[in-house]
């Protein structure tokens, strides 16, 4: 399954990182960079490293760190985490291609061999994205709308026209390497209906999933890309007949009255990818 939802947890809270799995998101990060005030880095570094090493923690969520954007800063995240037990990814924050390179030898050098996921949120991270989408190490690429529009000196809006041609620009460079497109956060937690509409645009443009900032968004993120039942049944109905055609040695075949090919075909075996295991 697709990384649906990525839960951004404070690292200075402990609490809330051993509950965060509990929410059912996809990935929990446990944050060090920006959620973290700079006078309690070494605390939340001292409480992530201890709630890793933990044997008791093991989740079936994925288990990430956010390091800090800046090198030194974030070899020093990685001093802290590296040689806990439970580490699953590392998020490189501000990524471009030189930050995740060095995120990426950063973690050999300390022989963890780790998913990283690299959050693109600024313009050069932007024009950086094929590049950074192909370092071997990198498994996602998450689009990070705020800063970025900050980092442009942009005004926010509820349509997003602001940085939608960024948003198109890196999920079209994940899609290219072969790597999941995470979408960025919504940051109104009341407002489940905008959260739902906002990840279903973002499913349209190739989004895997979404960034969340509070367990409740989870379950909203979830319902939102789970595929209707009409659509579902037409796809099932796309991959039952293409059974069929495989064994009469036809390349294209009709559903429903319309001529199904190979990009269909890719389009069912999405849908039926996005099917919650109960369903």
């Amino acid at each position: 399954m697709a990384r649906r939802t990525v839960l951004f947890s404070p690292g200075d809270r402990p609490d809330m990182c051993r509950k965060a799995p509990s929410s059912g998101a996809d990935t929990v990060v446990f944050d060090l960079e920006d959620a973290v005030a700079p006078g309690r880095k070494s605390e939340a570094r001292a409480a992530v490293a201890d709630l890793l090493a933990d044997p008791d923690f093991d989740p079936t969520a994925e288990v990430a760190v956010r390091v800090a954007a800046d090198p030194d800063a974030a070899a020093t995240d990685l001093d802290a985490v590296a040689d806990a037990g439970r580490l699953d990814a590392v998020m490189c924050p501000k990524a471009n291609a030189d930050r995740v390179a060095r995120v990426a030898d950063a973690l050999d050098a300390r022989g963890r061999s780790v998913a990283v996921l690299a959050l693109i949120e600024t313009a050069t991270g932007v024009l950086d994205a094929r590049d950074v989408a192909t370092v071997p190490a990198v498994d996602a690429c998450c689009f990070g709308a705020e800063d970025l529009a900050a980092d442009l000196g942009a005004t926010r809006t509820d349509e997003g026209t602001e940085v939608l041609y960024a948003r198109e620009h890196v999920v079209l460079a994940a899609r290219a390497a072969g790597v999941d497109a995470v979408d960025t956060v919504y940051t109104d937690l009341d407002d489940h209906e905008g959260l739902r509409a906002e990840t279903r645009f973002a499913a349209t443009l190739g989004y895997d999933g979404k960034m969340v900032v509070h367990p409740a968004q989870v379950d909203v993120v979830h319902g939102a890309l789970a595929p209707d039942a009409e659509d579902v049944a037409w796809a099932r109905r796309v991959l039952d007949a293409r059974a069929e055609a495989d064994r009469a040695d036809r390349g294209v075949f009709e559903v429903d009255g319309e001529m199904i090919d190979a990009p269909l075909i890719a389009r069912a075996e999405r849908i039926l990818e996005r099917v919650p295991d109960d369903g």
